[in-house]
């Protein structure tokens, strides 16, 4: 009879597994991806790093998992912002808003898991993740195009090109690094701005709406 493991095995499992990440997310967070080694890790994680290995047999394979769930996390806040939202525009402002907050909110660590030079065999994980959220912005434009909100536009040409705004904008190499709270919520809001303008709201009606987004 195959060994089958009992529910507080697999609870111990997983809370490892989940360790091991919460551990390469910090270092991401503090050194970026250059920063990230499996010897790092489990010494942050305080286990072995054979017992890393177990888990993730590669340094890629450990920041593939590490980006697919910090992927999945922004796509779904993004998502929930904009269903909160009362209209199509709208949800795309909160879209937009809500990513910007949360990027600028943890800035090394966006940067790292989106845009930061990597390993060859380490981009294509990325490239998932912007995937992801150009694609969630995609769906956003496309409604308020569809809606009447915005004017017709390659929709697949204008979500990477907000999503690299909003990137090289608020937490690129290049990027001011606001001040305290109220500068980093005004920088938020300056990008929203932006990004209408760049998609066709003219100004009075694009502050009108940033200025009614509920920032995270």
């Amino acid at each position: 009879m195959p060994y089958r493991r009992t529910e507080a095995v697999e609870r111990r499992l997983a809370e490892r597994e989940q360790s091991i990440l919460d551990a390469a997310q910090t270092i991401a967070g503090e050194g970026g991806m250059a920063a990230l080694h499996i010897a790092a890790v489990a010494e942050r994680a305080r286990i072995a790093a054979g017992t890393v290995y177990r888990y993730f047999p590669s340094k890629t394979e450990l920041i593939a998992e590490l980006v697919a769930r910090l992927a999945q996390e922004e796509c779904a806040a993004m998502q929930v912002a904009g269903d909160a939202a009362p209209g199509p525009l709208s949800a795309l402002v909160a879209s937009i808003a809500c990513f910007a907050a949360r990027a600028l909110q943890t800035r090394k660590l966006a940067w790292a898991t989106i845009a930061e030079p990597v390993e060859a065999e380490i981009e294509p994980v990325r490239l998932n993740f912007r995937c992801a959220l150009i694609g969630e912005l995609a769906r956003r434009i496309q409604a308020a195009v569809d809606a009447g909100h915005l004017p017709e536009q390659d929709v697949q040409r204008a979500a990477p090109a907000i999503l690299g705004m909003l990137l090289d904008g608020l937490i690129g190499p290049v990027a001011p690094m606001p001040n305290g709270e109220a500068a980093a919520r005004a920088a938020v809001q300056d990008m929203a701005l932006m990004a209408l303008r760049a998609l066709g709201v003219v100004d009075a009606r694009a502050r009108g709406l940033v200025a009614q987004v509920a920032l995270p």
